[in-house]
């Protein structure tokens, strides 16, 4: 039940012709991206750090720590602060038999802009709950941030597709320091949908894609 956080498509495909490093504007990733770009999404800002899994078994009453995969390293300074973050009473008085939350280390040390999100330390933000077998709404999502008093991935708008490309385009300042420009945003239907392989619909969007340098 606690898979890695699964893949976020890019919303367009990328050029083979130049490495996949420039984006086929118009060209959706997938059917499903193409098919809902006019509906409304939710768009929340994107922050550049290292994918973080934080695991609640209520069978044994454990907190397990652990990154995109099994075989992925924490820095020890993020391994130390999630410790703090995240005892194992903090969850017992949630009624979840199992939960994971998915979200972004980041700061000092990881990536080439974490001093830029924190010069001097290290955080966790939440952008996903899976309960049990279930994907949480986001606004449920929020309330689990609340109530565990952590941070929650800022929320920018709704919109469709085509209004998050442009707000990409144009660039952004991070709602996390805005003297620095966002890397980019991701997108959700505002009602859940998932593929006929039973993949939840999801894009993102980075701002560099658009940058001619």
């Amino acid at each position: 039940m606690h898979e890695p956080y699964h893949k976020i498509p890019t919303i367009y495909k990328r050029d083979p012709a130049n490495k996949y490093k420039t984006l086929l504007e118009g060209e959706f990733a997938t059917p499903e991206l193409e098919y809902l770009c006019k509906n409304k999404w939710e768009i929340t800002e994107k922050i550049d750090g290292t994918n973080i899994r934080v695991m609640w078994s209520a069978e044994t009453e454990t907190v397990v720590i652990g990154g995109r995969s099994e075989k992925s390293k924490i820095p020890m300074p993020l391994l130390i602060k999630l410790v703090d973050l995240f005892p194992d009473h903090k969850f017992a008085k949630l009624d979840f038999s199992s939960m994971t939350l998915y979200g972004e280390g980041y700061g000092k040390g990881i990536q080439k802009v974490g001093k830029l999100y924190l010069p001097d330390s290290v955080d966790f933000i939440l952008f996903d709950v899976k309960i049990n077998d279930f994907w949480l709404k986001t606004n449920d999502v929020f309330g689990i941030a609340a109530m565990l008093g952590i941070r929650m991935v800022p929320r920018l708008t709704t919109g469709t597709l085509l209004d998050a490309v442009d707000i990409a385009r144009r660039g952004f300042s991070s709602n996390m320091n805005l003297h620095m420009t966002s890397e980019g945003l991701v997108a959700r239907p505002i009602v859940q949908v998932f593929s006929r392989h039973g993949h939840r619909i999801i894009a993102k969007i980075k701002c560099k894609d658009f940058r001619s340098d």
